[in-house]
């Protein structure tokens, strides 16, 4: 049995791995941590798991009782943790934030999309969890990128819902604003490009081309979808079997 600590546990993210977590035969959550909800059920933030677990939000961190940590944290407080904590060698890191999604010589963190790096998650001790946009977009033109296919621009126009913006409300994410209304955000700069490129680069090292990225705010509450074109003179036919033979033992997609 693992036994799994959780930081930022009061997030949407944190909601949904916990649900998974609590389904997973072989896990066994230790703790879930929340600064703000200590002493308070996790059923009390995430009301959907109401009659699946009787956990308690801590403020407490015994790192020392777990074998897996998750952090579900804002973007940069994973790092800010990881420089002002001391944690076990023993225990492995699964990080949601993007703080470590770039690899770099300064950690050890693997990109962790299972249809690009598998093995290297296998046996990896920190693992940098894919951004949405980012595991959409990609699961699109991987194969493309394995068979060198990627040698004109991307055009990218993708549509996600509002649980993508987290828990916290802000001016773009309250229901009366995002209630029958879309808005583009970010074109042509979102934060998502520099890991697409990375992983499109780890398998067609001859990628240099624009990735022209127009990210839209949906008026629904959950998924994403991408529509991406490419010149391809490729038969369709071929296309089909280029796909279904690089996802063949990918269960998930």
């Amino acid at each position: 049995m693992i036994k799994i600590g959780i930081i930022g546990g009061a997030g949407y993210t944190a909601g949904e791995l916990i649900r998974l977590l609590l389904n997973h035969p072989d896990a066994e959550i230790a703790f879930v941590n929340s600064t703000s909800n200590a002493g308070n059920k996790v059923t009390d933030v995430h009301s959907g798991l109401y009659g699946e677990t009787d956990l308690v939000f801590t403020d407490e961190l015994p790192l020392d009782q777990i074998d897996l940590l998750f952090f579900c944290t804002a973007h940069g407080d994973t790092k800010k943790f990881m420089e002002s904590h001391t944690v076990p060698e023993n225990v492995k890191i699964i990080d949601l934030s993007m703080d470590y999604r770039i690899e770099s010589p300064e950690h050890d963190f693997v990109y962790g999309l299972p249809e690009l790096n598998r093995r290297r998650i296998c046996n990896a001790q920190h693992i940098a969890n894919p951004g949405c946009f980012a595991t959409c977009i990609q699961l699109g033109i991987l194969p493309l990128a394995k068979h060198l296919m990627l040698n004109s621009e991307l055009h990218v126009n993708a549509i996600t819902g509002s649980t993508g913006a987290g828990v916290k409300p802000s001016p773009t994410s309250h229901f009366s604003w995002r209630n029958d209304n879309i808005s583009i955000y970010k074109p042509f700069t979102h934060q998502h490009l520099a890991e697409i490129g990375q992983s499109l680069r780890q398998l067609q090292n001859s990628f240099n081309s624009a990735i022209n990225f127009i990210p839209v705010r949906g008026n629904f509450s959950r998924g994403i979808f991408a529509t991406t074109y490419l010149d391809c003179r490729v038969e369709l036919d071929e296309i089909k079997r280029i796909y279904e033979e690089y996802y063949n033992d990918h269960s998930f997609t």
